[in-house]
């Protein structure tokens, strides 16, 4: 299908300009002002007055994840769709195997549990124990294009690694040039103060975000920063809450090691006051790491400013109040996770763009160019280009929403978000060329694509 969009005011990471584009076979083939074209045009849309952006690419979801509680909440499908409307048109999801199944068995059964999303998809391959085969596996799901691998610091007993495991897979990982991606808290220490606080009778979601304290955070960075250092290994610390963790990247990006920084919005939006109340209103705010104080907030958004934070993921992992339910008497049930995957773009928009903390060319780099450039899908994603994808959002910038329940998109009976008032959201949303998105509602049983990286 052969697209023209007229007189937009496209936003790159580097540079804004009015031009139009042309998109054919899914790919924009020109872009300029009063193009030459001889093909025959199957769309004309008038973007005037609208920004374009390149699609988004949220680099943290969790679709379809298994826990104790079920299955979070969004499966590829649902999740998918959410990200489609609002904006985001690449995911990248986790493959968390079994303990005693390889690493590339479980990359192959994720691939196929996400063959309904309508987002292109890729993943990040979490080692949850090393084995004599580990370092075969890794460089095998290496060869098949997954260049990061996530692994836990925290939740000991299921996913997490100790330090000696941690550092054999960085060292493999270092030495065939791919990413480590780290949730960073020191998982034996958090284990000891929430045993704690159950045995004194102290079980609310209030006590989880105690039992989680951002120097247990920031210990954990500095602890993954010295490994990574010593194995030569380029990591990626995801979901970064706290001002102390910040000022340690900060200090090792200086120092001209490869240490990048995501945060999500929830942190930027939100912060502890929230786990004050009843169980019903705090629960759904109970994720890891929990949400911080004001000023790790205001930190935060400076260090998207300076670069130090280089891109906001969301942690999409949403679960129903009755998942939810199961940790009434004991925090340490409750599943931990939140959607968000739907309000990314119109939150940063709203409360980044608008109130002056961030530029419009900020925006797409922390939203979308910088997630394609570290992860291996530059240019083909996260840019507005000859020959890139044809991921792009005609973006209005005066459509105003209230968040709710009522109506998120998203596969749960719970918003962290509610009542969030934001002004802008896409008119249209294209994946691969074509209109997924029209005018605010999703019109395409369009199929994504997994995508192979680029070390």
């Amino acid at each position: 299908m052969n697209i023209l969009i007229q007189n937009g005011t496209i936003v790159r990471s580097d540079k804004t300009f009015i031009a139009d584009i042309f998109i054919s076979d899914g790919k924009i083939m020109q872009i300029g002002n009063s193009l030459n074209l001889h093909e025959k045009i199957d769309k004309t849309i008038d973007a005037k007055g609208f920004y374009i952006f390149p699609g988004g690419i949220d680099p943290h979801v969790h679709m379809y994840l298994p826990t104790p509680a079920g299955y979070s909440s969004d499966d590829f499908e649902t999740g998918s769709k959410a990200a489609l409307i609002g904006g985001t048109t690449t995911l990248l999801d986790f493959v968390t195997p079994r303990k005693g199944q390889s690493l590339t068995e479980a990359l192959t059964l994720r691939i196929e549990e996400a063959r309904n999303s309508h987002c292109d998809y890729s993943f990040h391959v979490s080692p949850i124990e090393w084995t004599q085969n580990t370092e075969q596996e890794i460089n095998e799901c290496i060869k098949a294009g997954i260049t990061s691998f996530k692994v836990y610091m925290a939740y000991k007993g299921a996913v997490g690694l100790d330090d000696t495991d941690l550092k054999k897979v960085l060292k493999i990982v270092g030495k065939a040039g791919g990413l480590v991606t780290i949730h960073c808290e020191l998982g034996d220490e958090i284990d000891i103060l929430r045993d704690q606080f159950v045995a004194e009778g102290k079980t609310e979601p209030l006590y989880h975000a105690l039992s989680r304290p951002a120097i247990l955070e920031a210990q954990a960075v500095q602890r993954i920063v010295d490994f990574a250092k010593e194995a030569n290994c380029a990591i990626y610390i995801v979901h970064v809450s706290s001002k102390e963790s910040l000022k340690i990247i900060e200090r090792a990006q200086k120092s001209r090691q490869k240490v990048q920084a995501e945060t999500c919005p929830h942190y930027l939006l939100l912060d502890d006051s929230k786990y004050n109340g009843a169980f019903i209103d705090t629960v759904k705010y109970v994720l890891s790491p929990p949400l911080r104080k004001k000023e790790d907030q205001e930190s935060l958004w400076k260090s998207i400013q300076n670069g130090v934070v280089s891109t906001v993921g969301t942690d999409h992992c949403p679960f129903n109040m009755s998942q939810k339910s199961i940790g009434k008497n004991d925090f340490r049930k409750i599943p931990n996770g939140a959607g968000g995957v739907e309000h990314r773009l119109s939150l940063l928009y709203t409360y980044g763009v608008l109130e002056n903390r961030i530029t419009l060319n900020q925006f797409v780099d922390i939203s979308s160019t910088q997630a394609a450039k570290i992860f291996g899908l530059y240019p083909q994603k996260g840019e507005i280009a000859f020959g890139s994808d044809a991921d792009l959002v005609i973006w209005n910038p005066k459509t105003e929403k209230t968040i709710s329940i009522k109506n998120h998109l998203s596969n749960c009976d719970l918003e962290i978000y509610e009542g969030f008032k934001t002004t802008g959201a896409p008119e249209f949303v294209f994946t691969n060329g074509e209109i997924v998105v029209e005018k605010g509602k999703t019109n395409s049983e369009s199929k994504g694509f997994f995508l192979k990286r680029n070390l």
